[in-house]
């Protein structure tokens, strides 16, 4: 029987389409990805959804400027998005792009839902708008010192880019979303865990009860969007504000709006999602509007909401401006697709901001992968080629009795599922990463301590001395199966690699991992290939 058989939906935020996968959208996506694993191979059914944010002001003018229509320009760009994630092992199984016929379809209506409730009115917009960021900002959100009235003073920036923003004045289409401030300071208080980490969760709640202004939905002079349905046709046509209709997409992708019974079944048994993964810069978004439009739409909320923070080089944020951005392709090229999800999982703290260099990462990936992990395969496997003739030895006895060879590495991999879950049931990627090299660091000093070379020299002779050697050999082979089983989400590839050459089925397969890490379960008699390194020491 498979356990906690039940859906298990999660979601990245969809990346604006203008801009290249970095590392930060990287991050995120990976951190996600190692979710979706670990739970499919806790026996979740899992639902992943990634994608592409392609509408709005800026999409249409760079667009133009490309000479290309917004419909042509986001098809040439969306291709660098997929090749991205099939380089660094994304399992998503939702690739969402708000251009497609049926998120126009969901957007509408979800916004013809609040129309008809009364939530949404006609009004005129007045203030700053900041383009790159499609975000519309009060003056009491902004440094307003010697900006005048806003007109035709000095121009203040945006202070989540920093970069200038534009005034605008224009009728448009608003969401009541000052109704729901009480709503949301309740919701918090009653689900803490809506929102984590806790800082942010302090910060949406100070913003919300310094008070919230009903939302611009629509923009008149963007043509490239999803009309208003209520609008479109006329005269007064205006398109849906970008972030309205992008946060729709987590119900697009599992059928929301559809009129077929397979789509409502699905969004029924999908719907809410387990937690959308954000970064801290558009937790505003999905924690103060996304939720007070589902709940005006009598839609259940998600569970949770996890805000990661940024990460910093020198102590400032990348960015190109600033020249110190990497792609993710350049480091894949140094340290391999496992080696850079493992760094970024195992070297930022999951939540809080987190320095990256590239000399951590060459320590990182020296000490943990290329010493640890991969010099206890390498020298593991090849003393079983040497004096097991390449096959899995047979343990003498029990290895399951208290007592027996190999009892301190069983009992810490007794115990690894349990710390595993936790750390993992908290989003602590690198926690979870540091139990598991528990169990790696003492299986080489299992190894040591039990010096099978020496075994091995009275082994032809010695029945004691042979069977200890095999005890020892199969409870060293045993921990490594675990190990292999434990870093699949986070390292697939070598994972898999690691359980081919035990000549055992790939880790990335299993639905039931807390019974495939019982000990004890390695087949004796397996053949066990030595192969190469898995990891190569990189120079400093």
């Amino acid at each position: 029987m498979i356990p906690n058989r039940s859906s298990y939906y999660l979601t990245t935020p969809i990346y604006y389409v203008n801009d290249v996968p970095h590392l930060g959208t990287a991050y995120t996506t990976i951190a996600a990805d190692v979710m979706a694993r670990y739970r499919r191979m806790s026996g979740h059914d899992v639902v992943f959804l990634t994608g592409l944010d392609e509408h709005g002001q800026k999409i249409e003018q760079a667009a133009t400027a490309a000479g290309y229509t917004p419909q042509e320009w986001v098809d040439k760009l969306a291709p660098a998005f997929k090749e991205t994630w099939e380089m660094l092992g994304i399992s998503y199984d939702i690739f969402m792009r708000t251009t497609s016929d049926e998120h126009r379809r969901a957007v509408q209506e979800f916004a013809r839902r609040l129309y008809d409730s009364g939530d949404i009115y006609s009004g005129s917009y007045e203030g700053w708008y900041c383009v790159p960021d499609e975000a519309y900002w009060a003056p009491g959100d902004l440094d307003m010192e010697d900006v005048g009235d806003g007109k035709e003073d000095a121009v203040p920036n945006c202070p989540d880019c920093s970069r200038s923003l534009q005034f605008v004045r224009e009728k448009n289409w608003f969401f009541r979303l000052s109704n729901y401030a009480d709503f949301l300071l309740q919701w918090y208080a009653d689900n803490p865990q809506a929102l984590q980490p806790e800082t942010r969760r302090n910060e949406i709640l100070s913003f919300i009860r310094s008070g919230l202004h009903d939302l611009s939905i629509s923009r008149a002079n963007v043509k490239w969007g999803i009309p208003l349905p209520w609008t479109e046709g006329t005269d007064d046509a205006q398109t849906m504000y970008v972030w309205f209709d992008a946060l729709i997409n987590y119900l697009t992708g599992i059928g929301f709006g559809a009129d077929d019974e397979a789509s409502a079944a699905e969004f029924a048994y999908r719907w809410p999602a387990q937690v959308h993964y954000v970064g801290k810069d558009i937790t505003r978004f999905h924690c103060i509007i996304w939720p007070a439009m589902l709940y005006a739409a009598g839609l259940p909320l998600p569970q949770q909401v996890f805000a990661h923070g940024f990460l910093l080089t020198k102590g400032e944020k990348m960015s190109k401006s600033k020249g110190n951005a990497k792609t993710p392709r350049e480091l894949v090229e140094r340290l391999g697709v496992d080696g850079y999800r493992y760094y970024f999982l195992r070297d930022v703290v999951f939540g809080s901001d987190g320095s990256i260099s590239d000399e951590a990462m060459v320590q990182r990936f020296n000490g943990d992968l290329a010493n640890d992990w991969g010099n206890l395969v390498s020298r593991l496997f090849s003393m079983v080629g040497k004096y097991c003739d390449e096959v899995v030895p047979a343990y003498v006895g029990d290895p399951l009795t208290e007592g027996a060879e190999g009892a301190v590495l069983r009992d810490i991999a007794d115990g690894l599922f349990e710390q595993v879950e936790d750390a993992y049931n908290r989003f602590d990627y690198s926690g979870a990463l540091k139990e598991i090299w528990e169990l790696v660091r003492a299986a080489n000093r299992y190894l040591e301590d039990s010096a099978p070379w020496g075994l091995a020299k009275n082994a032809d002779s010695d029945l004691e001395a042979a069977a200890r050697l095999a005890n020892v050999l199969y409870s060293a082979l045993e921990a490594v199966r675990t190990i292999a089983l434990f870093t699949a989400p986070t390292m697939p590839a070598t994972a898999d690699e690691v359980m081919s050459r035990l000549e055992l089925s790939p880790a990335t397969t299993v639905v039931d991992l807390q019974r495939e890490a019982q000990w004890g379960q390695l087949p004796a008699g397996n053949k066990v290939t030595k192969g190469d390194p898995l990891f190569q020491r990189l120079d400093v």
